[in-house]
């Protein structure tokens, strides 16, 4: 089974993430989003397959999107996905994507529904 995560190693629950899928005997392939930014495509179709607008998967208390007035409801989705590309730190954390479905690892346990 092919499984990716979209992890940030400084953040708990990425690393809690990462070691219930090592647990379960995969060895996923680890994108640092902080380094490399999923591409619009990418961003779109996780959006999809999670069935989420852009701010759903955005970090609303972050300064980047207060500084750079991200809940302005004129913003397209497409505006919104680039914001996500510039500023990686927006996206919640973590992303798993197994069996072509995706789940936020918020809670952790929320992955082992699509393993």
């Amino acid at each position: 089974m092919s499984v990716t995560i979209y992890h940030n190693p400084q953040c708990s629950k990425c690393r809690t993430t990462l070691q219930l899928l090592q647990d379960k005997k995969l060895e996923p392939t680890v994108v640092e989003y902080l380094k490399t930014p999923p591409d619009a495509k990418t961003l779109d179709e996780l959006l999809t397959k999670l069935g989420m607008e852009p701010r759903d998967l955005m970090r609303k208390h972050e300064a980047e999107y207060k500084d750079n007035n991200l809940d302005n409801e004129s913003l397209s989705r497409d505006q919104l996905i680039q914001a996500m590309i510039d500023f990686p730190k927006l996206i919640e954390r973590p992303i798993v994507v197994a069996n072509g479905k995706v789940a936020i690892g918020r809670p952790v346990e929320n992955v082992l529904d699509i393993l």
